[in-house]
Parts: structure tokens; sequence; C-alpha cells
């Protein structure tokens, strides 16, 4: 006895439909459960000439105990071999994560230098023990002060960001000259000329809709959601951020390491 099987044609109209039913579901699970820990590595040649010094930016990790995924953080910026780490502030939230986060960054094979984030400042975070454990780097914390870098090549200013107007940190002559800030808005009050200026805070809205842009940035971000701009004291670059804020959400816009080459 044979059985006659009517199959239902699959029609682009009903294939369309049901992706669009299954689209929500789809972008969840990926901000949920797939961004927020996909590092990616983006690289950015600001020199015509052949580079000469390879620096890493990172910022607002807001360590939360995750040891596993911060390890991957620095075991993949060591694999990167840069002449220096930049860190651009909130490394925790808590003060008690702060031991643990040191530690793991101590293990990074280059010099570490960095600045305090508002999440660092709130929580009321001990400084001394940032600056002994960037030292053991052979980096340095910066609040309002200058370090060289790369053998003396470059010259590194972190600023405090207290107040809108950074702290006066004069660039050096014949050197590369790189600023940390914290808020991208502060780069606009800035009186000097850098070589490169980084910035952090903003998480690039942690969710981004597709050709509109964040739904929300936090304050002292201003138009400097993300990316790379073109400032009168230099070139600024805003990080998107490893960590997040609230929930753990990010929608295209993955957590960063950013290599300059200089």
């Amino acid at each position: 006895m044979f059985v006659k099987v009517r199959l239902r044609q699959f029609s682009r109209r009903r294939f369309l439909a049901l992706a669009a039913l299954a689209a929500p579901g789809l972008i969840c699970a990926d901000a949920k459960w797939i961004e927020p820990e996909w590092v990616k590595v983006r690289t950015i040649q600001l020199s015509k000439q052949k580079p000469r010094h390879r620096i890493v930016h990172i910022t607002d990790i807001h360590h939360k105990g995750d040891r596993p995924y911060l390890e991957r953080i620095a075991r993949r910026i060591n694999g990167l071999s840069p002449d220096a780490v930049c860190f651009t502030g909130d490394l925790i939230e808590k003060k008690e994560f702060a031991p643990e986060a040191l530690e793991i960054l101590e293990g990074i094979k280059a010099p570490l230098y960095g600045v305090p984030g508002n999440h660092d400042y709130w929580c009321r975070a001990d400084f001394d023990s940032f600056r002994k454990s960037f030292a053991r780097t052979g980096g340095a914390w910066l609040t309002d002060a200058t370090a060289p870098a790369a053998n003396g090549k470059i010259q590194i200013a972190g600023a405090a960001c207290r107040h809108i107007k950074p702290a006066d940190l004069p660039p050096r002559a014949g050197v590369k000259n790189i600023l940390l800030l914290h808020y991208p808005l502060f780069a606009e009050h800035v009186t000097q000329k850098f070589d490169l200026m980084l910035a952090g805070h903003s998480h690039g809205g942690q969710v981004r809709i597709p050709f509109y842009g964040a739904l929300v940035v936090p304050y002292w971000v201003g138009r400097y959601e993300m990316g790379l701009f073109r400032l009168a004291a230099g070139p600024l670059y805003v990080n998107p951020g490893l960590g997040w804020l609230g929930t753990p959400v990010r929608f295209n816009c993955r957590p960063e390491i950013t290599v300059f080459e200089l």
C-alpha cells in the first residue's frame, strides 16, 4: 500500500516570516551569552611610515570576580607583544575585587600604565596598592603625572580626571606623547598637542542599533561614543571597554583590546 504524503511548500515569504519571528530570540541570545565576553582585537596604524612602537589600550574592566575571563584577556595581550599597555580606568566596582584584578594584570608581560575611572573613585579603591602593582610591571599609575615608556621614546601622561579641564601635563619634545583620560569629553579641554589620546567610560553604549548608534551613554561622553576622532589636541580613541555595567549585555558592541602602531 502506498501512502501519498503532501509536503507544504516552504516559500520565501514563509521563510522571511519565520526569520522575523526568530530574530528577537537570536538577538537576545547574542547580547546575553555571546558578545559580553567575545573579545576582539582591533589594530590601528597611526604612522604613515614603518611603525616603531606597539601600544595596547584596554579600559573599563569592571572586574567582579570573573577570574577566567580576565586571565584570558591577560594572555591575549601577552600574545600581542606590546611595548606598553595603557589602561584608562574603572578596574573594579567593589574594592574587595582589587587584589585579584591587580594580581592578574601583573601577569601582563609589558609595562602597564593606567589612570582611575569614576568607579575606582566611588568604591574608594586603595590607589597606593594600584601604584605598587603597576610599578611592578615596569609601568606607572598616573594621577596627573607623566612617565617614560619604550626606553624613553614615548612619554605617557595620565589625568586624574577630577575636573573637566585636565591638569597641565606638557608633552615632551622629540618623543611620542600619549595622554590617558577616563572621560572622552575631557579631550575637548586639552590645550596641549598629543600624538594620541586614549579614553574609555562610554562602553560604546553596550547596546548599539545598526545605522543609529548607542541607545544610552554615560555622562561626559558627548559625541565620542566609540572609535577614532580627530580633535585639535590630536587623535582621540574611545575604546568600548572589556567589562559591562548593570546587566551583562552587549549587542553590536563587542569588548575590545585595541593595538596602536606608532
